[in-house]
């Protein structure tokens, strides 16, 4: 904040307290000047079920999911995301299908994915429409993208040309392997950079070889990160009037994920873990970690004393182990086999009656029509309804986050190709 003006600076907080639409102007006292040794907590005054986000406006240019990923949480906290899109078919998701299923000529990951959006088509080949473009990130909040490295630059929108337009936007750039380096050109794809990242070696048993997660973890979790610098970087620009450039990839984010493994990987000689040859549910972690087939179903036990265990089993089998601990480890394998056979022998339920009044930490393995038809699901209300004026209507998930007891819920489908076009060139005087 160096050779800034002190009016400069109020009028910067003051943008902080009424930035977002629907917030109300609150003057701050000199005495309380958030430059003072004793600032307090500058309050805004907002209605009842204000969304956070309110009032910014966020331009989307990514495509698939990482990108679109990070702009669904922001307009699930209440931004307001334009989705920039090609004319002649739009983002590539809308053809990228997980089963047969199509909503509208779209994928239902699309729908999924761009819910409550705004489309707005533009040829990035065409000078015109490429002036529009820069003259509505003249007036954004933020932009994200997910090109390949170098692509945005030739198109001439890369942050420092994007920064000349707009010096308060909020950059997010997201890619496969970061900016440099041997797989710079290789393709960001989940699959991919799960494959580079170590988190499929460290999945699965460890006779079966790497076993990939059945999610693009990778895509949604730099998806995450993005939308946590994002929000980061608009707390500062409302205390600088400045704004910023977040970079993230899948490869970083997928290291992240991996923190706490590779943390002991890097402090214990850098010795490979050894997964488990029988149900493998963590390198790590000792017997009777895993999860288990019971006579109707699956059980997962977590972290629990073999003697405990043994005794709540009546595994007289397990007499060996119990009083060596690093045995639980060392023999991992074999004591799992001999609470499979056990736990083979009764039901779930049976189970749980035996183990949850002891404190164990355990509970049944559900599939997804089992988790819906569960009161633990229902009681969260994480389902919602959108729809759309051509008919289109489907089921999806909310936001995982309540903002003052309140989880956000929208009604409004994904959008199709440049419907907004024209309401946006309009508004924005494109």
């Amino acid at each position: 904040m160096t050779g800034r003006s002190d009016a400069r600076i109020s009028h910067d907080w003051r943008y902080l307290a009424t930035r977002a639409s629907g917030l109300q102007s609150v003057e701050i006292p000199e005495s309380r000047h958030p430059r003072r040794q004793d600032r307090k907590v500058i309050l805004h005054m907002t209605s009842e079920n204000e969304l956070p986000l309110s009032g910014l406006v966020v331009v989307d240019m990514s495509q698939f999911l990482s990108g679109p990923y990070c702009s669904l949480r922001l307009m699930d906290l209440g931004a307001r995301v334009i989705k920039i899109e090609r004319p002649d078919g739009g983002d590539l998701s809308r053809r990228l299908y997980l089963s047969d299923t199509e909503i509208g000529g779209d994928s239902t990951i699309f729908h999924a994915i761009n819910r409550s959006k705004e489309s707005f088509a533009v040829d990035l080949k065409n000078e015109d429409d490429l002036c529009a473009l820069r003259a509505l990130l003249a007036k954004a909040d933020v932009m994200i993208q997910n090109f390949r490295p170098g692509v945005i630059e030739r198109l001439g929108l890369d942050y420092a040309a994007v920064k000349e337009i707009n010096p308060r936007i909020v950059y997010a750039s997201i890619s496969g392997y970061g900016e440099e380096g041997p797989w710079v050109k290789r393709p960001g794809q989940d699959l991919l950079a799960q494959s580079r990242s170590g988190v499929m070696w460290l999945n699965g048993d460890e006779a079966q070889g790497p076993v990939p997660f059945g999610l693009a973890i990778g895509d949604m979790l730099a998806g995450a990160a993005a939308c946590q610098g994002i929000l980061a970087a608009l707390v500062r620009r409302g205390v600088t009037g400045k704004g910023g450039l977040v970079e993230t990839s899948l490869l970083e984010a997928l290291v992240d994920l991996q923190f706490e493994v590779l943390t002991t990987h890097l402090n214990d000689g850098r010795r490979l873990p050894k997964r488990s040859n029988f149900r493998s549910a963590h390198a790590y972690l000792s017997a009777p970690y895993g999860v288990y087939a019971a006579s109707d179903g699956y059980l997962a036990i977590a972290m629990t004393p073999i003697p405990k265990l043994a005794d709540l089993l009546s595994l007289d089998e397990l007499a060996p182990y119990r009083d060596d601990a690093s045995s639980w480890f060392t023999a991992r394998d074999g004591i799992k086999e001999i609470i499979a056979r056990r736990i083979a022998t009764k039901t779930i339920d049976e189970w749980l009656a035996v183990l949850e009044p002891a404190d164990i930490w355990c509970a049944r393995v559900l599939n997804w029509n089992e988790l819906l038809e569960s009161d633990g699901f229902k009681v969260l209300d994480m389902l919602q309804s959108v729809t759309r004026e051509d008919d289109v209507a489907i089921t999806t998930t909310r936001s995982p986050l309540r903002v003052n007891g309140v989880r956000p819920k929208f009604d409004r489908a994904a959008p199709r190709i440049g419907e907004h076009s024209a309401a946006i060139r309009e508004e924005f005087g494109l």
